[in-house]
């Protein structure tokens, strides 16, 4: 199974988000609501120049895209939820 791609992230706030892209290795998608655990609010930037974040973990149990706490989508979006970065993607089942 591949890890889908974080396609784009509209946190730029994020240590990890340069030009709209996500550099964390992979990031984790929360329990209780859809949002990006990896998240983190710093002008300072982190992450690999060279790679594109993809999905780790999903911990939405209700997503339709979760199987077995991996996200089978092609790829997903994280997008402003109020402050918060959430993926745009989840849809419950």
């Amino acid at each position: 199974m591949k890890m889908p791609k974080v396609l784009d992230c509209d946190m730029t706030d994020c240590a990890y988000n340069r030009d709209g892209k996500c550099h964390a290795l992979a990031i984790t998608v929360g329990s209780s609501c859809p949002m990006c655990d990896t998240y983190v609010h710093s002008a300072q930037k982190g992450g690999v120049d060279e790679e594109i974040g993809e999905v780790g973990a999903c911990r939405m149990d209700d997503c339709a895209a979760n199987v077995d706490l991996e996200c089978t989508a092609e790829g997903i979006h994280v997008k402003h939820h109020g402050k918060n970065p959430e993926c745009a993607n989840y849809k419950p089942r």
